[in-house]
């Protein structure tokens, strides 16, 4: 993992609503960054475009390349390490790809937001959506788990994470799934209203 820092320590006073935010990005290859330098990635643009905006945060990379939701459950105690104020979520397109069964993917996937939850990290949950090739009955299952879960957990939702990205050659590199450094720039300016929603629930639950 690679620890994305954006800000220098805060004064030994400081209140703790204003000490840089710990985020975690729990995620597989599309938030690691595979195909891009490390500071094209996500986890770096996002840092760069909160930087700009003048909100301090501690970003790591804990994206892994190939991991599915399953596999963010088996490493989510040392991925998520103590001191974590929030947690982004992006898992599941592994399974899509795989046509592993939905219901086996909505099962990690809630493990993960109770087991945050009851850690009081907050969350921002990022929706995946299944290839067409996959059949209508596949991908309504797969599809209609992101909302379900975002219905009944008090996280941050945004549904697509590939939204005005997917499918689009100028946004992605040659194998078509990926997106290169344009295509990260436009996920990290779509998604960024809702990871300031985030770091505004982690400050909260930060106490006086």
């Amino acid at each position: 993992m690679v620890a994305l820092l954006c800000a220098l320590m805060p004064p030994a006073g400081m209140k703790a609503a204003e000490r840089p935010v710990n985020i975690v990005v729990l995620g597989d290859s599309l938030s690691a960054g595979l195909g891009v330098p490390v500071e094209q990635a996500f986890p770096a643009k996002l840092a760069a475009a909160l930087k700009a905006k003048g909100v301090d945060t501690t970003i790591t990379n804990a994206g892994v390349s190939g991991d599915t939701a399953s596999g963010g459950l088996a490493r989510l105690d040392w991925s998520v390490p103590d001191g974590t104020d929030a947690v982004i979520v992006e898992l599941g397109a592994n399974d899509a790809l795989r046509g592993l069964d939905p219901n086996v993917t909505k099962t990690a996937l809630d493990a993960i937001l109770r087991r945050l939850t009851a850690r009081q990290i907050s969350v921002l949950l990022a929706g995946m959506r299944a290839p067409p090739n996959l059949g209508p009955e596949y991908t309504k299952a797969f599809d209609g788990i992101y909302p379900a879960l975002a219905s009944t957990h008090p996280v941050v939702f945004y549904p697509f994470f590939l939204d005005g990205v997917a499918a689009d050659p100028k946004l992605n590199q040659g194998d078509g799934m990926h997106p290169n450094g344009a295509g990260i720039e436009a996920i990290v300016a779509r998604i960024l209203p809702r990871v300031e929603e985030l770091i505004v629930r982690a400050r909260a639950r930060r106490p006086s």
